[in-house]
């Protein structure tokens, strides 16, 4: 499912313009990266995808639908979004009750659900946690009961807002291995991100934002390589890239393997 952004404005009602013709096509199945100081206009461009946002100016399509035509509840089929914050988005007595509230929400069949639940548990390493509040976990696992609950409704499209903010080490692998496997189902993977290190090791295309506008789009490779204009944004390339450059490389390198390779050539 394709989703096609015709110059879009997006101004909120206080005046502010957020967004200033921003044009973006993402063919289906492709994980991106969305990078940018805050206030670049990240997140308010990923609203406009499941209608959060209308548009003030412009056009935004996903799939054949504009979505300005269809209601966010018609939209939840076609684009999950998991919140930075988890407590803004958990409010069930259960994990189970709160994974399953989607995909039942969506219309789908008792069988239907429980299969659906039992694989995003499976994939988020929650399953002996179903019957616990997701208010006894702690932060780190009250993320991954947010993913589980968009994963579970079967979305082509996901998207993830800063989600490795507040995560240690062991689950920020475990959402890299979600991310893998959501890439190895077909889905497209929308992240907006501030740990470049993160992006560079998971994404293959990276947009960089500053001011509501692209300032680069490409594959990840090239946009690190870019290193006056990530500047502007804020953002330092990860620290492979940066060693490699005074190493002398010759080749941008984004990641362990790529740095091991560069290193041996």
């Amino acid at each position: 499912m394709n989703i096609e952004i015709r110059d879009l404005h997006f101004t909120y009602p206080a005046g502010v313009q957020a967004l200033h013709g921003i044009s973006l096509n993402i063919a289906s199945g492709e994980q991106v990266a969305i990078i940018g100081q805050n206030g670049a206009g990240k997140t308010t461009l990923v609203k406009h995808l499941n209608g959060l946002l209308p548009p003030t100016r412009g056009q935004v399509l996903v799939g054949d639908w504009d979505t300005t035509k269809h209601s966010v509840a018609k939209l939840a089929a076609r684009v999950g979004f998991v919140f930075q914050n988890p407590d803004e988005q958990l409010f069930s007595k259960n994990v189970g009750v709160e994974v399953a509230f989607g995909p039942r929400n969506l219309g789908f069949t008792g069988g239907q659900i429980r299969g659906l639940v039992n694989d995003a548990l499976a994939m988020t390493k929650l399953s002996d946690k179903t019957e616990t509040n997701p208010y006894d976990l702690s932060p780190t696992w009250r993320k991954m009961v947010a993913l589980a609950s968009v994963i579970a409704m079967d979305t082509p499209i996901v998207i993830f807002d800063e989600p490795t903010t507040g995560q240690d080490g062991m689950n920020i692998t475990r959402i890299a291995h979600v991310i893998k496997a959501l890439r190895e189902r077909g889905k497209t993977v929308i992240t907006i991100t501030h740990d470049i290190d993160f992006c560079a090791e998971n994404f293959e295309r990276v947009i960089a934002m500053a001011q509501g506008k692209v300032l680069l789009d490409g594959r990840t490779n090239d946009v690190l390589g870019q290193d006056e204009i990530l500047a502007t944004t804020y953002v330092d390339p990860p620290q492979l890239t940066r060693l490699g450059r005074r190493l002398g490389f010759k080749d941008v390198v984004r990641n362990q393997d790529e740095f091991l390779a560069a290193l041996k050539k």
